[in-house]
């Protein structure tokens, strides 16, 4: 969690600004890990004595599927949240949503919880895939600084 005064926010706004850290790691090694895997096991089907015939083109598509599973693995590192006074940005893995403060209930993690979320009405609420209990005390300071800046829009 990082606060700053920059990033289109009015002058004195804290800004709080959070990203998954372990998850983020472990997406990266695991995509790498699956990359390489795809790839020796690729070069190494054309010399393969099972009976199969195995191709170049097979020996790309076997890397191509390494490259995809591998995106997919560090996709899991690009969550983030931005909030100020005025709203908070969330994006999650593929999609992103932005709430302004007086739609927003609360910020809770829940006991048990992987991620903190938006509390929304009608018993609806919205992941923070980027707020993660493996963060400990990082996940601490952002779900403390999110409802800081909640706080402070509902006293407005």
């Amino acid at each position: 969690m990082t606060r700053d005064s920059g990033n289109g926010a009015r002058d004195g706004d804290d800004v709080v600004v959070a990203r998954p850290r372990r998850t983020a790691w472990m997406g990266g090694v695991l995509g790498v890990a699956l990359l390489a895997v795809f790839t020796v096991v690729a070069v190494l089907l054309r010399g393969s004595d099972s009976g199969a015939i195995f191709h170049l083109s097979d020996q790309i598509a076997m890397v191509f599927v390494g490259l995809l599973l591998g995106l997919a693995c560090a996709s899991f590192g690009t969550p983030k949240v931005r909030a100020d006074s005025r709203g908070i940005d969330v994006r999650n893995v593929g999609i992103t949503r932005h709430f302004d403060w007086d739609e927003v209930l609360s910020v809770s993690f829940p006991d048990g919880a992987s991620f903190a979320r938006l509390e929304l009405p009608d018993d609806e609420y919205y992941p923070l895939l980027a707020v993660q209990a493996v963060d400990r005390h990082r996940a601490v300071e952002a779900v403390r600084g999110l409802r800081r800046l909640h706080r402070r829009a509902g006293q407005d």
